[in-house]
């Protein structure tokens, strides 16, 4: 009996354990019911309201699959883990450059559920201060200028020159007959009745420089250039004279002497072209020393650059940088040491390339001047895949069409002469833009013939805006295409083809005063097809 007690008593508890169990299939709890899927796209917040400066922004977003959306360039989405129908899409907003508001709608989409919208408005850039009443850096004195372009700086290129020894030749790049275009007074008679107000004569000096130590320059060159320089002042034009080709742009040609690349690694070349740049501009200066102040601006250098074009590690282009400022400096002293007009004219100083992205303090330093007349040079054809480069659109500019046009706009243009603006002009140092154009279209095309007088338009007027004269690039090119600038025949100073049309356009967008004509109305009037 005891035994079986022992075996009773458990088989009575797994009997009891059994009948609770059936008592809770017998009333079950109740599972959770899963949330339906929404069939609307729910957003918070709505609407997003951005500073200037741009900035990061969270919306909670109800929705059975994780959104699409539609934005515009200047807004990036990232989306979070989708969890109970709901996810965390994160805004983030580019800065705005422009002074003016923007704003867009963005559409969020998801399968089986209707679309919502969210608004993000964007405060406009701060325009900067306004320079001293009166002060417009060099704009009054330059205005509109034009370049005598592959002339005097035209020097050995393959089968195009007369002399293949580095000897610069004033027609080796012409068409045929070359002697036509040599300069004559006509030419800057008819550049004056064109509405052009300067001119910029390149120079490449090269094997007209003579040995060390006099470096002495061939007499009936440097008479030349002095010659067609008169012509320019006697027809009323302002007029900028430099030395051009002779940087080294990673070649072999010995006669190419101002080589910024080795001078930056070998202290001993660098002095010893540092000698050389003094005494080539002591000769210059001293030839142009009757030559007012009030007429005639000498400019230092083009566009000294290791070859590369900004293309080179940023550490490589500061060391030449500072070779540049010490050689800017070299030719500020060289110049002002010849004392009369030379004390007081206005001297161009370029920054590396002639480039604006390489203004800054770490790349550019302004040099000392007793006379406190120096201003920025630099160039500008962006983009360069419309208007120079392999890839040249037919459109351009907001109203283009995507795939016929390049990235940058009217924002970019706008962007890079009013930076120049509030970082040099607004601050009492003047700035031109000694080089600008475009590739010609072709007027048969009317569409890119529209397209490329509202890009002229548009950079002259943004010039004139921020108190930047630009000097148009002309190498005589005829016809349309890849390098082909020709707007002014180089002898005889008529229109060349239908450039009359365009020139007429940059002078409107330059010497135009009215409040009615502005740079957003020629933004607003651009080409629409």
């Amino acid at each position: 009996m005891k035994y079986l007690k022992h075996c009773i008593l458990p088989l009575l508890t797994l009997v009891s354990v059994m009948c609770s169990c059936n008592g809770n299939k017998e009333n079950p709890e109740p599972t959770p019911t899963p949330d339906p899927a929404p069939k609307a796209i729910v957003l918070s917040p709505v609407s997003v309201s951005a500073p200037a400066e741009g900035g990061t922004y969270d919306i909670t977003v109800k929705t059975p699959f994780v959104p699409q959306v539609e934005k515009p360039d200047w807004i990036t989405v990232s989306n979070g883990t989708l969890a109970n129908y709901s996810v965390v899409t994160t805004l983030t907003v580019a800065a705005n450059t422009a002074y003016e508001a923007r704003s867009a709608t963005l559409t969020f989409k998801a399968t089986g559920a209707s679309s919502a919208t969210l608004t993000v408005s964007q405060a406009a850039a701060t325009r900067p201060d306004p320079p001293a009443p009166g002060y417009d850096g060099l704009a009054s004195f330059f205005g509109l200028g034009w370049n005598l372009g592959n002339q005097f700086d035209a020097y050995y290129n393959g089968s195009w020159a007369r002399d293949k020894e580095g000897y610069p030749d004033e027609t080796c790049w012409m068409p045929d007959p070359k002697d036509e275009y040599k300069a004559t007074q006509a030419t800057f008679d008819g550049l004056k009745n064109l509405g052009f107000t300067s001119v910029r004569i390149p120079v490449s000096w090269l094997k007209m420089i003579g040995d060390a130590p006099d470096y002495k320059i061939n007499e009936e060159w440097l008479n030349r250039v002095y010659t067609v320089a008169q012509y320019a002042h006697t027809a009323g034009l302002k007029v900028i004279v430099n030395t051009h080709h002779d940087e080294n742009h990673g070649t072999s040609n010995s006669y190419e002497w101002l080589d910024i690349k080795n001078a930056a690694n070998n202290a001993e070349l660098k002095n010893q072209i540092t000698t050389k740049i003094t005494a080539v501009w002591k000769q210059i200066a001293t030839k142009f020393a009757d030559c007012g102040d009030d007429w005639l601006l000498l400019e230092g250098f083009n566009e000294l650059n290791d070859g590369k074009w900004g293309g080179s590690p940023d550490a490589e282009i500061q060391k030449q940088c500072a070779v540049l400022n010490e050689w800017n400096q070299a030719f500020v002293n060289a110049v002002r040491a010849t004392g009369g007009n030379n004390a007081t004219r206005w001297l161009g100083v370029p920054t590396y390339c002639a480039s604006p992205s390489f203004t800054g303090s770490k790349y550019f330093t302004l040099p000392n001047d007793t006379a406190g007349k120096l201003a920025v040079a630099v160039h500008s054809y962006d983009p360069y895949d419309y208007t120079i480069g392999d890839v040249q659109y037919p459109e351009w500019g907001h109203t283009g069409t995507a795939g016929k046009k390049p990235a940058a706009g009217e924002e970019q243009t706008k962007q890079l002469y009013s930076k120049l603006y509030s970082d040099f002009v607004a601050k009492g140092i003047p700035v031109y833009m000694g080089e600008f154009g475009c590739s010609m279209r072709s007027k048969s095309d009317t569409h890119a013939w529209a397209f490329y007088k509202y890009y002229m338009e548009y950079v002259v007027k943004a010039a004139k805006t921020y108190c930047i004269p630009c000097f148009l690039w002309d190498n005589n090119g005829e016809g349309a295409g890849k390098e082909k600038h020709g707007y002014v025949h180089h002898g005889k100073g008529t229109p060349i083809g239908n450039s009359k049309e365009v020139i007429d356009v940059m002078k409107k967008a330059w010497f135009t005063e009215s409040e009615g004509y502005t740079l957003e109305t020629v933004y607003n009037s651009a080409p629409k097809f």
